[in-house]
This record gives C-alpha cells, sequence and structure tokens, in this order.
C-alpha cells in the first residue's frame, strides 16, 4: 500500500501530556516524513513535558505558571536541549497563532483553552478540536470567528468525528441533509444503578471508565454524563442543526461512535475500536488517511451490539444540554464553568457525586448572563458563574 501523498506540516500541540495530547505525539511519531512538532503545553507536568521536548525537539514550550515554566526551562538546559520555553501571559496564543504553524491539536481540558484556541481560529489554522469548551463557552462567536479567519474546523472527539466522517464534504449541504444527529454513549461506569447508589461514590470509581482511558476530569463528566450534554452543545454549533435534532443513546460496547440520519432514512454510522487515535489521525491527514496505530474491528468476533434511551433520573444532567440551548445565548457558559467547578470539588472530596447536578442547577438559577460579544465577555461570564458554583459548593459540602 503506498503511502499517502501530504505535504510536510508542523504542529502545535496544546495540553501535550494529557491523554488527547499523548496520543497525538503517538500518531505523529509513526509518521516522521508527514508530521513535525512545532510547540508544546503543559499545565504542570514539567517531568512529562520534558520527556517529549528530548524526543520530538520542538521549537517552543509553554506552561501554565512561570514557575512550571521556569523550571521546565531550567532543566532543558541542563540536558543540553534547544526548545525555548516561552513564558508571557500569551503564550499559548502564540504557539497557537505563530505563522510557522499548520495544524493546531486544541486538547486543553476545560475553559481554559478557549484563548489559544480563539487564537488559531483568527490566524486560519487547521484546528483539530478535542476540547468542548472552546464550543460550548464560546458559541457563536467562536464560530464567528473560524469563519473570519477562514480556519479549517475538524472535530477530535469520538462522536463528532463520528459524525463528520459521516457527512458530505460540503458544510453548507449538511443541514438540508441531515434528519437527526444520533450521539452515541458508552454509559459510563454506573450504567444501571440506581440513583440513590451514588451517594458515596469515590473519585476512584467515577474515574473507572469501562472502555476509554481517559483524563480525571473527563473521566468523571462521562461517570456523569455531563460529558453527553456538553457534547450535544458542541454538536449543535458544528454542524448547524437545532437542538431538536440531537439525539442521545446509551452504546456500551462503545464501537459505534455516532451516527447520522438522513431526511431519506438513511442511516451512515462510523464504527472502530474505541481508541483516540483514530480520530486524532483522521484530523492530522484529512482528506487523506494515515495509519493510527490502533487495532482493528474483526467482525467475527464482535459481540453484540445494543442500544439503550439514556436513564434521566440517573443522568439528569444530559437534560440541561436541551435546556441551555433553549436559552439565553450565554446560558452554555454559565453550565460549563458550573460543572468545572463541581467537578473539581468533587475530584478533592470536597462534594458528593450526587450533590454535581445541583450545584450546576444552582449556578443556572443564580446567574443571568447577556450576549458574550468578545473573549472578555465570555471570560467574565465564566468568572460570575465560577463564583457563584463556589457558593453552591459550600453550601452542599458533604
Amino acid at each position: 500500500m503506498s503511502a499517502p501523498s501530504l505535504p510536510p506540516r508542523r504542529i502545535t500541540v496544546l495540553g501535550s501530556t494529557g491523554s488527547v495530547g499523548t496520543s497525538t505525539l503517538d500518531v505523529i511519531a509513526r509518521h516522521p516524513e508527514h508530521f513535525e512538532v512545532f510547540a508544546l503545553s503543559a499545565a504542570t507536568r514539567v517531568d512529562e513535558l520534558l520527556a517529549q521536548c528530548a524526543r520530538f525537539r520542538p521549537r517552543f514550550a509553554a506552561m501554565a505558571s512561570p514557575e512550571h515554566a521556569a523550571l521546565l526551562a531550567d532543566r532543558l538546559a541542563a540536558n543540553g536541549l534547544p526548545t525555548q520555553v516561552l513564558r508571557s501571559d500569551d503564550a499559548l496564543e502564540a504557539i497557537a497563532s505563530d505563522e510557522d504553524v499548520d495544524i493546531v491539536m486544541a486538547a486543553i481540558v476545560g475553559a481554559a483553552g478557549l484563548a489559544p484556541c480563539l487564537a488559531a481560529a483568527r490566524a486560519g489554522k487547521r484546528l483539530l478540536l478535542a476540547n468542548k469548551e472552546a464550543l460550548v463557552v464560546g458559541g457563536e462567536l467562536f464560530m464567528e470567528t473560524v469563519r473570519r479567519g477562514g480556519a479549517t474546523l475538524l472535530p477530535i472527539d469520538s462522536e463528532h468525528s463520528a459524525i463528520f466522517q459521516c457527512l458530505p464534504e460540503d458544510p453548507a449541504a449538511w443541514p438540508r441533509r441531515i434528519e437527526k444527529i444520533i450521539l452515541t454513549a458508552s454509559g459510563g461506569p454506573f450504567r444501571g444503578r440506581a440513583p440513590d447508589s451514588l451517594r458515596d461514590v469515590t473519585p476512584e470509581e467515577a474515574c473507572a471508565h469501562p472502555n476509554w482511558v481517559m483524563g480525571r476530569k473527563i473521566s468523571v463528566d462521562s461517570a456523569t454524563m455531563m460529558n453527553k450534554a456538553l457534547e450535544v452543545i458542541e454538536a449543535r454549533h458544528l454542524f448547524g442543526v437545532g437542538p431538536e435534532r440531537i439525539d442521545v443513546v446509551i452504546h456500551p460496547q462503545s464501537v459505534v461512535h455516532s451516527m447520522v440520519q438522513f431526511v431519506d432514512g438513511s442511516v451512515l454510522a462510523q464504527m472502530g475500536t474505541p481508541d483516540m487515535r483514530v480520530p486524532i489521525a483522521c484530523g492530522l491527514a484529512w482528506p487523506e488517511r494515515v495509519e493510527s496505530g490502533t487495532g482493528r474491528l474483526d467482525f467475527r468476533q464482535l459481540a453484540d451490539l445494543s442500544f439503550e434511551v439514556p436513564d434521566g433520573d440517573l443522568f439528569p444532567g444530559l437534560r440541561l444540554a436541551w435546556d441551555t440551548l433553549r436559552a439565553a445565548p450565554g446560558t452554555t457558559a454559565v453550565l460549563n464553568a458550573a460543572n468545572e467547578v463541581a467537578v473539581e470539588a468533587f475530584l478533592a472530596r470536597q462534594l458528593r457525586f450526587d450533590r454535581i447536578h445541583a450545584v450546576n442547577l444552582e449556578t443556572l438559577e443564580a446567574v443571568a448572563p447577556s450576549k458574550p460579544s468578545s473573549l472578555a465577555d465570555l471570560l467574565a461570564l465564566d468568572a460570575s458563574a465560577r463564583a457563584a458554583a463556589r457558593k453552591a459548593v459550600l453550601r452542599l459540602a458533604a
């Protein structure tokens, strides 16, 4: 089989030490003739980022705090490595928008990834979006920035990548051809449990996902199915369909990653092993295909595929996707901020698992957003929602 014809591409990986970031570097390492690492960023994992710099020799690296950046710079120098550590407040935006960058992998979890995503969009980059919050928080402002900057936006969440792969190449045709987008969900570690059994769930139990290897925050979101609520919001913006045309089904095997039902009644599904390297390889090489390093489905050995309706009592947060999409602009940003605060408190053992949803509800009731028209507006709304969520956590703390 001949290799695809791809021009060499320089890549910035935002969040390179997380699960999506490390999977991205794994795919890149398999194709050194096609991809070159330009810059890497991490929050606090100095040792991991140092090792990545030693292997991939990026031109730049950035860290979330000046203290971690200084420590990384010292260790790079001690090891004779040439990577330059950027220490400015806008370091992430700089490595996302540099004129020498072709592709930006946006894998920073949470609202912290919004500013560099916007910078990459303004600069017209190929933006591989693994950061749900850029769309959940940024919404129309983010999509308008993509349009104005001439950026190419490719989804990396397995569900949205699956939908993208099922659709025709012309986005203008999507709204008139799509009848329904069907997002699949594994159901997480608590599928089938009684709602009142979740009171004493520990962070370790919530992070024990049955199918996927993910970071702790995303794993908790999977356990509450808030990740699927955020994905509904994301799909609404990515594919230009109303929330009434988006559905969610439980698919415990995680083989069908999502489906599109078209107006003629046909359904296309994308299938594969539950490995993030598949959508990552798709985004890096699109419209070509490259080896991802993943295992292959063996249909002779494949177990039965089953689908279920989500339990609304077990996963009450899922309904908030449609509620917030129908509410005032900015409401989805409030939901995202509240959920980040609540999950952080749960992981710190300051909040019971079954009270994450209560924090989200109280914050939505406490904060009345106005339509954001700039990044500053979004950040101010995010800060207000976080403050309200922290008050809710204190009131509801176990």
